[in-house]
């Protein structure tokens, strides 16, 4: 029986490398890989579908189905997470010392609904009670090259979102003091994102947490919340002809996962580095925070899509089931 050939992309991330490199394969599935930025590849999928698999925007895949767009079925691959809400970078000549500060401030963002940003804007909401409508957003993606000029996207009731003119970009603003603080800065060279600047180099710019691992670690021992950026989805055609291809994509991403993670001479390295948790507390690690599959991480995927419809840019709460293969909700 001849394989089937499938086109994917993929990050450049660890736990994708392996099979971008060929050293795993889905049973029964030839594949042609491509590595391409993620807001690059977002925007291609969700414009031109030019993937019969990739990475996909949680956000955006949640927009999309709530407005009707059934193009991609999701598998509960996740192939980036982080404690978003750590890297709100803040000028540090304005008077912002607490998350609570930026009330009334001018802050940046590379996309108003990007996932980064959802769980950044639910954070602040949740722990530390400032609204989006607290805030005045610019934007550095314009409607031609973004996620939301595709699935529609349009600012909130009471949100004040102003387009940053394509001259310029968030580090450029923020440097020339036109911007306060920034949600997200991304400085990848792709075709989406325009900034480029290293901000690590200039002392005006600090984080709005001193000590991010520190707060990463306050943050999931609260909420045992490890928030999840990308899953990874099929188009919809191609998964109806074939649903086998689910868990066979799933078992050969799982596969990946663990070659990593196997190879690593401390598995739970990657956790003390991102500020998960602090070495001491290896012995009581008994979950792995970023696991693949439906039941662990169900309240994860469920908590970004309320936050989702919190914020204005759905009018439900998009449940798991209308998004992800009938298969995959049970491992």
């Amino acid at each position: 029986m001849d394989k089937l050939t499938l086109s994917i992309a993929f990050s450049d991330n660890e736990r994708t490398r392996p099979i971008a490199q060929g050293r795993h394969h889905p049973q029964g599935v030839n594949l042609i890989p491509t590595v391409v930025h993620p807001s690059e590849m977002f925007w291609r999928q969700l414009k031109y579908r030019d993937f019969d698999v990739s990475e996909m925007s949680l956000s955006s895949l949640i927009i999309a189905t709530a407005r009707g767009d059934h193009s991609w079925v999701a598998l509960p691959i996740y192939t980036s997470r982080k404690f978003f809400h750590t890297n709100i970078l803040i000028r540090a000549d304005k008077g912002i010392y607490t998350p609570q500060d930026l009330r009334g401030k001018r802050v940046g963002v590379p996309e108003y609904q990007q996932t980064a940003a959802l769980w950044s804007r639910g954070v602040l909401a949740h722990e530390f009670g400032v609204q989006a409508q607290d805030i005045e957003w610019f934007m550095e993606r314009g409607p031609e090259k973004s996620h939301g000029g595709v699935t529609g996207f349009k600012p909130p009731p009471g949100v004040r979102l102003n387009t940053i003119d394509p001259q310029t970009n968030i580090g450029e603003m923020l440097l020339n003091d036109q911007l306060d603080a920034t949600l997200l800065y991304l400085t990848s060279r792709n075709l989406v994102d325009r900034s480029t600047i290293d901000l690590d180099t200039h002392p005006i710019i600090q984080p709005l947490f001193p000590d991010p691992r520190a707060e990463g670690r306050r943050y999931f021992a609260k909420t045992g919340i490890y928030p999840i950026n990308h899953t990874v989805v099929i188009k919809r055609e191609v998964y109806e002809k074939h649903p086998w291809l689910a868990l066979n994509l799933f078992h050969c991403f799982m596969a990946a996962k663990n070659e990593v993670e196997h190879e690593t001479a401390d598995t739970l390295k990657d956790y003390f580095d991102t500020g998960l948790m602090d070495p001491a507390g290896a012995s009581a690690m008994k979950l792995d925070p970023k696991s693949y599959g439906m039941k662990s991480s169900r309240t994860v995927v469920e908590t970004i899509a309320r936050y989702v419809h919190e914020q204005g840019l759905t009018d439900r709460v998009v449940q798991v089931e209308a998004m992800f293969a009938p298969s995959t909700l049970e491992v």
